[in-house]
């Protein structure tokens, strides 16, 4: 039984959106009719562009085995959310406050979740294994600070709000830079805990092996007994 590649999917996915928005851009320009259809068509591939790579951050920390939570509950917020914009996309405008808050909040937490997917798959050395929490915690806060705003701020006057978001997205980007460079510097030497985690992805692989045997073994026609 072969196994479904989730970052295969998604590249996949993502290649088709962008291949659709490109021609349909180039169909624009050569025959200039741009109507309201042609708009919720781009629309609907931007979408799928935006799904895919969403999908495909969480699908890559998914296939390492060093988290499942995390990707899963980015790839299903990240389905939930386009399935939201393609009816607001086709659907006629209302004023349903509900679902627009609804929308941005699932949308949020897709992309709180692959960001955070991307950045859990450095191996850091045990000199930079801070970053991690550090971001995951930046993460959060600025996440449910947006959330906050979302939800039960009704005043957005005054400068406390654009100071918190700015401080919060400051330390997230330095984070979000650094934690490639501690990445490449753990790397630099082998290290006890790189062979550790090295074993630990071929004991996935072994365990993985041995549960598609049985599979094969019970999905196996039953021999036909022999009389003499």
């Amino acid at each position: 039984m072969k196994k479904f590649n989730l970052k295969k999917f998604f590249l996949y996915l993502l290649i088709a959106s962008v291949a659709f928005c490109a021609l349909l851009g180039i169909g624009v320009i050569l025959f200039g009719n741009f109507g309201e259809f042609e708009t919720r068509i781009l629309l609907t591939a931007l979408t799928l562009s935006v799904t895919s790579i969403l999908g495909l951050a969480c699908g890559a920390y998914l296939e390492t085995g060093r988290g499942r939570v995390l990707p899963i509950a980015g790839i299903a917020c990240a389905a939930v959310s386009a399935l939201m914009w393609f009816i607001v996309i086709w659907k006629e405008p209302t004023s349903n406050d509900i679902f627009a808050q609804m929308l941005m909040s699932v949308t949020l937490i897709a992309a709180a979740c692959s960001h955070l997917s991307l950045l859990s798959m450095a191996v850091l050395d045990r000199r930079f294994r801070w970053s991690r929490p550090a971001a995951h915690a930046t993460v959060w806060l600025l996440t449910a600070y947006l959330l906050y705003l979302i939800w039960l701020e009704k005043d957005f006057g005054g400068d406390l709000i654009p100071r918190i978001l700015g401080v919060l997205s400051i330390v997230l980007a330095a984070l979000t830079v650094l934690t490639p460079v501690f990445h490449f510097l753990s790397r630099t030497t082998p290290k006890a805990e790189e062979i550790d985690a090295e074993i630990a992805r071929l004991k996935a692989r072994l365990e993985e092996l041995e549960r598609q045997k049985r599979e094969l073994a019970e999905n196996a026609p039953p021999a036909e007994d022999q009389t003499t």
